[in-house]
């Protein structure tokens, strides 16, 4: 395998852990607007679990990116 071909996918997975991150957090803030007024929090689970494993995603990829390097 080529080292650019390692190189892009590692920044392909780090762009695509970031967007996640961003989904998610939208997701948190959006399900913390609703839980605050309705007085339910089950819905900010999923997303908080969500942007834990994207972190994990975009923390693979660096790791990734730095090897290929």
């Amino acid at each position: 395998m080529n080292v650019n071909t390692v190189l892009q996918t590692g920044i392909q997975g780090l762009q695509q852990g970031q967007e996640g991150m961003q989904k998610a957090a939208t997701e948190i803030v959006n399900a913390s607007t609703v839980s605050n007024s309705e007085g339910s929090s089950s819905s900010v689970i999923e997303p908080i679990v969500d942007l834990k494993l994207y972190e994990r995603s975009v923390e693979a990829s660096a790791q990734v990116v730095k090897t290929a390097d």
